[in-house]
């Protein structure tokens, strides 16, 4: 049979570049926990909204100008006058959003599932190199509008790097390309936000995919799957990442692009917190706005800068309040991954840091008043509490056995299938027999019959194992 050009050009290519043998080993070939559940739909989440924000940019530079004189109105021109350019602009301001939103809920997976810890350390510190990447692209990218609240927001974040003994003026003077926020400023941002920050971005997100399919993707249960194989080698709680997580992925896809679609339609600013009123107006360097604040995802490490009193000493807490999250897979001494098998402890202090973390972020959008200030401090001390206490409390909870296999809900089909092999038995543990005598015909001839009525002690023994089965699913 004669082979198609199709073939043998595909052909002629793998034999050159190994394709199949990548799509083997990351996708068909890799094994992962059948046990994933809502909170592994972020990852996958992350990498679509970069790609979101790569192709959107690539759109918006070609109609955007880097020119102080220029940019605002390139903008609005983008806005009003490029067909389709309000939606490319509006995906790519909800998209920077959208990707801390599930980068923070990513990064909170890892803390309910010890995804950080052994043997997953470097795949954490690749990811928080990827948050902070994260960080300088949304930093450089927030001037780029050339909006009263992006210049008057880059100024005050860039003149903290003055506070730093001996380089601080130097550094901070880099950075602007001048002794003021202008057009040097505008264009070395430019730079980074669309050449420099993307490439290690994408370079980080490669390490931090080859890493975390050297040693294995975590599960809800904390157990290594590759500790068991079947006769071919494969994990026994495992299953091909492909078919059956790049289908699940694409139902996360949906219901996520249905809330992105949402609010790039219906409120794209999101009541001032994804694009600020006053980034609605040029920028003004004679004219301060009355509250200076960055955007939402930087509030919360604002917030711990504001309440520290000395500049110095808070940016040395901003910038700890990050470099904490690179040491986690040291601090925790919890013999246990999952938070299923942890102490109460960690769950009440994992409880509380969520709660100072959401509380710094909205104390960080608010005027610095002395009642706000004091709020701050409270739960400043909360946040690296929780850190730096960890060695201690990790150590004193005690906790669950863990199983030695991966538990998982049962499907619907199964569940009756168990009930219906199980039900016989109940009925009998339920209900008991009792005999009733009858006569039938001459009453020389009597017969003993049985019937069911309800045995008090087997439902009472029933109803108790529920409710410790309840009782044992709420811990």
């Amino acid at each position: 049979m004669k082979r198609s050009r199709i073939t043998e050009c595909n052909e002629w290519i793998l034999e050159r570049f190994p394709l199949a043998k990548l799509w083997n080993e990351h996708m068909t070939h890799y094994y992962a926990p059948k046990n994933f559940n809502f909170w592994y739909f972020f990852g996958s989440l992350a990498l679509l909204v970069l790609v979101n924000q790569i192709l959107t940019g690539i759109f918006l530079t070609m109609n955007y100008k880097p020119d102080a004189k220029l940019a605002f109105d390139s903008v609005e021109y983008i806005m009003r006058d490029v067909n389709w350019g309000w939606l490319i602009r509006y995906m790519h301001s909800t998209g920077s959003s959208a990707f801390f939103i599930v980068v923070y809920l990513h990064m909170f997976r890892g803390l309910l599932y010890g995804s950080f810890k052994h043997p997953r350390e470097l795949v954490w510190i690749f990811g928080m190199l990827l948050f902070v990447a994260l960080m300088a692209e949304a930093f450089m990218g927030y001037l780029l509008p050339w909006g009263q609240m992006s210049y008057w927001g880059a100024q005050v974040i860039i003149s903290l790097f003055s506070a730093i003994p001996v380089i601080g003026d130097d550094l901070s003077l880099w950075l602007r390309g001048d002794y003021v926020v202008s057009d040097a400023t505008l264009n070395r941002f430019f730079a980074f936000h669309v050449i420099a920050v993307p490439l290690a971005l994408v370079m980080l997100v490669f390490l931090h995919i080859v890493a975390l399919h050297e040693v294995g993707s975590n599960n809800p249960d904390g157990i290594e799957i590759k500790d068991r194989k079947d006769p071919w080698g494969h994990p026994v709680d495992g299953i091909p990442f492909h078919p059956y997580y790049t289908v699940k992925d694409l139902v996360g896809v949906g219901v996520f692009l249905l809330f992105f679609a949402t609010v790039i339609f219906y409120m794209p600013e999101m009541g001032g917190y994804f694009l600020e009123h006053a980034n609605f107006i040029p920028a003004d360097p004679m004219k301060t706005p009355e509250h200076i604040a960055p955007v939402w995802y930087f509030t919360p490490f604002y917030a711990i800068l504001r309440a520290i009193p000395d500049k110095f000493a808070g940016v040395i807490a901003m910038g700890g309040a990050i470099v904490v999250l690179f040491l986690l897979p040291w601090l925790d001494r919890s013999p246990v991954k999952s938070i299923r098998y942890r102490g109460g402890i960690y769950k009440k202090a994992l409880c509380m840091f969520v709660i100072s973390f959401l509380a710094l972020g909205y104390l960080g959008t608010q005027p610095a008043t002395p009642t706000a200030t004091i709020f701050a401090r409270i739960f400043t001390t909360i946040y690296f509490g929780f850190f730096l206490l960890m060695p201690i409390y990790t150590r004193w909870e005690k906790t669950k056995p863990v199983p030695t296999r991966l538990t998982k809900a049962h499907s619907l089909e199964e569940q009756l299938h168990t009930l219906e092999e199980q039900l016989p038995a109940l009925i009998e543990e339920i209900t008991e027999l009792k005999p009733v005598a009858t006569e039938i015909g001459h009453p020389a001839f009597k017969s003993s019959a049985y019937t069911r009525r309800p045995n008090p002690a087997g439902i009472m023994n029933v109803i108790s194992r529920l409710a410790r089965k309840v009782k044992g699913s709420l811990d």
